[in-house]
């Protein structure tokens, strides 16, 4: 598959994570891609539904699952035929979802420095041996400018949902991005 490919399922993760900016959530949107189409799309939801396990990934395997066009009958992996396509680097949570869902591959925007799951913290998706589930390739840095853009812009504005909110007043937005590391590009 092209780059061009990837950049234009990234892009309707992208729309995805522009709609939870909106709603003053962070910023994490998905897609998820079967047979050339996308088949389910998520954002994340954690501060609207004050359930904190309400990320982007798991709000779509929800829709996936519920849908008996998507998921006709039961299977040990719904997902062997499916690509994700995400602004972030699923968390250690949701790797381990994804595996566990059978998940073909991950193609994400920026690397998750505090919780990633595909190598930045843990590699729960092929770094972890696992007894039954396989394991899967996870590929960063599609459209990595604009996933780390949007998460700025999110982490400049007052978090009303903060627990303590901190006064942000005085922050600038920064706009210059560090080049991509081999690491993240694995």
């Amino acid at each position: 598959m092209e780059n061009d490919e990837h950049i234009k399922w990234m892009k309707e993760a992208m729309k995805m994570a522009e709609e939870a900016l909106a709603a003053g959530e962070v910023p994490v949107g998905c897609v998820f891609v079967r047979d050339e189409r996308v088949i389910a799309g998520a954002r994340n939801r954690t501060n609207e539904l004050r359930n904190a396990t309400r990320h982007a990934e798991l709000e779509a395997i929800d829709f996936i699952l519920a849908n008996e066009e998507l998921t006709p009958e039961p299977s040990k992996y719904p997902l062997s035929t499916t690509s994700l396509y995400v602004t972030v680097e699923p968390c250690i949570m949701c790797a381990s979802a994804l595996r566990q869902m059978g998940i073909k591959q991950v193609f994400y925007g920026c690397g998750n420095d505090r919780f990633g799951g595909c190598g930045s913290v843990l590699g729960v998706n092929k770094g972890v041996e696992h007894p039954v589930h396989p394991s899967y390739q996870a590929t960063g840095g599609f459209c990595r400018e604009e996933a780390i853009l949007i998460l700025r812009r999110f982490y400049i504005t007052e978090n009303t949902n903060a627990p303590v909110p901190r006064s942000k007043a005085n922050r600038v937005l920064k706009t210059e991005i560090d080049p991509l590391t081999a690491d993240e590009a694995s």
